[in-house]
């Protein structure tokens, strides 16, 4: 196999002779520049070699996005060890799962985390609380380490998939992928320059925040802003505020949250480009944001499969409710249900093909099977129609279903929903009802406004003027909040099981 160059020495060792002394990270009131970075990541890839961790081991990293973490990160890859990238907000027994799975050598993790307790047979976790003490213990540890040479086909790194109908799994990368998706959407769409500061609210264990606030602004030499908690609307604009982001990565939960709690409409005064991704962004989201603030919302779509965002809208031009056109040189077809390309403007199962493609999923050979598919393809699990190079987003294979033969697309439905003032947040499942699947919405209502009979009926007559009748909702909840995943993504398959009033 072919030698490649070190992730870490592509994204981080250009900077060394340009700008050391330029800030690469931000947390906080503390500033971490190009140079410390390099010199810490060096030191724990010290301390993995003073520890016997050989190349190709695998290490777990549940911690708060902060400096230890990209220490932890770069130190592996420069050993060659796996860093296995977990969220911070899982169960005690979904780690210990994981750990099992990934037969991890080595935990990184906080004393609060239910991970911290667990002890495999093989390792204790190591308890990182401040990233001050990690550096203390670090000073220990040579920074002239000789940097492992992987080939092509060496894994990088692993995500796991947030597990949301299932037992997560283990998505590996190579270090190859990285550099692809800096290349297409990071040097196509982005255009980071080192005079950007980046804010993205979603965290480096989703494959979105990983390039987000990693992949993307290192290799441009611009500064990240760190945030290591759960980041609410105030969070958000307390940022913009003192850090003044121009690049803001959100989720559109978050956007919209945004627009129903801004008060000071000069906050988004730094920003010159905002990126929306994890779920379909509406189009009404789109629309008051731009009013708002004269700012699109780029959205596109990708995968923890394929690492990043492989369709996009472009600057200047995005469309509402679209989630644009493919980033060459990914490849992207939709098929029908019996595996042909399906016309023009028909709905089907979309497959994308690019060079950051996941080669497999981690012992699991039957997921692999029916996901990777030869020449490359992987199935992504959306619904899309396309017209004219554009993509639109339609759902996912599971959420879709039929009344009186007909499709019914609870993103329709969602979109058509969110139009009215009262309504916060919402989601729309098939719930059997005499023997048959009917459209029922779950909502989340403005402060204020009454949960009755009455506001159903208004919300009913709402949607039945601006989608077909098959797709109005035959039932309505009300919630404080709609569930979800660590990554923002509403999990409607709780929805469904949902007892109701």
């Amino acid at each position: 196999m072919p030698l490649i160059r070190n992730t870490a020495l592509s994204l981080l060792q250009p900077h060394l002779s340009v700008r050391p002394d330029k800030t690469a990270l931000i947390c906080g009131e503390r500033t971490l520049t190009y140079r410390q970075l390099w010199d810490f990541s060096q030191r724990f890839s010290a301390f993995l070699e003073a520890r016997g961790i050989p190349s190709g081991s695998r290490v777990a990293i549940v911690l708060p996005d902060g400096f230890a973490y990209y220490y932890v990160f770069f130190g592996c890859l420069l050993s060659g060890v796996v860093p296995v990238l977990l969220s911070t907000l899982l169960s005690r027994d979904e780690y210990a799962f994981i750990l099992r799975d990934a037969e991890a050598r080595l935990l990184v993790t906080t004393s609060d985390s239910p991970s911290g307790t667990i002890e495999q047979e093989h390792f204790r976790p190591i308890l990182v609380d401040t990233d001050a003490l990690l550096e203390k213990a670090l000073a220990a540890y040579p920074a002239d380490i000789l940097p492992f040479e992987p080939d092509s086909s060496d894994i990088a790194f692993m995500l796991y998939s947030s597990g949301s109908t299932g037992k997560p799994k283990g998505v590996p990368h190579r270090h190859g992928d990285i550099l692809f998706t800096v290349e297409t959407f990071g040097r196509q769409i982005l255009r980071l320059t080192e005079n950007d500061i980046v804010y993205s609210s979603s965290k480096l264990f989703f494959a979105y925040g990983f390039g987000n606030s990693l992949s993307f602004p290192l290799s441009a030499g611009a500064s990240v802003v760190l945030f290591p908690g759960r980041p609410s609307p105030g969070d958000v604009l307390r940022i913009f505020g003192e850090h003044r982001p121009t690049v803001f990565f959100g989720v559109p939960s978050l956007y919209n949250l945004l627009l129903k709690t801004i008060e000071n409409a000069s906050f988004h005064d730094s920003l010159r480009l905002c990126i929306s991704a994890g779920e379909t962004l509406p189009a009404s989201i789109f629309a008051e944001w731009k009013a708002l603030t004269g700012l699109e919302i780029i959205d596109g779509i990708g995968s923890t499969e394929l690492l990043h965002i492989f369709i996009a809208n472009r600057p200047g031009a995005a469309i509402p409710g679209c989630s644009g056109t493919i980033i060459p040189p990914f490849e992207a077809r939709i098929i029908g249900e019996d595996g042909n390309i399906v016309a023009p403007g028909e709905p089907g199962e979309l497959l994308v093909r690019g060079a950051s493609g996941a080669p497999y999923y981690w012992n699991r050979p039957d997921k692999t099977a029916a996901t990777m598919l030869s020449g490359g393809w992987i199935r992504t699990g959306d619904i899309y129609t396309e017209r004219d190079g554009y993509f639109f987003h339609e759902g996912r294979v599971d959420d879709l279903f039929k009344v009186d033969a007909q499709w019914v697309v609870p993103v329709t439905v969602e979109n058509a929903l969110r139009t009215h003032p009262d309504v916060v947040e919402c989601a729309v499942v098939g719930r059997p009802l005499a023997g048959m699947l009917r459209p029922w919405a779950f909502v989340v209502l403005a402060p204020g406004h009454e949960r009755s009979g009455v506001m159903t009926a208004a919300l009913r007559e709402h949607v039945r003027t601006r989608i077909p009748l098959h797709m109005v909702p035959v039932g309505f909840d009300f919630l404080d909040e709609l569930p979800k995943t660590g990554t923002g993504k509403i999990q409607r398959f709780r929805l469904r099981d949902y007892p109701g009033r």
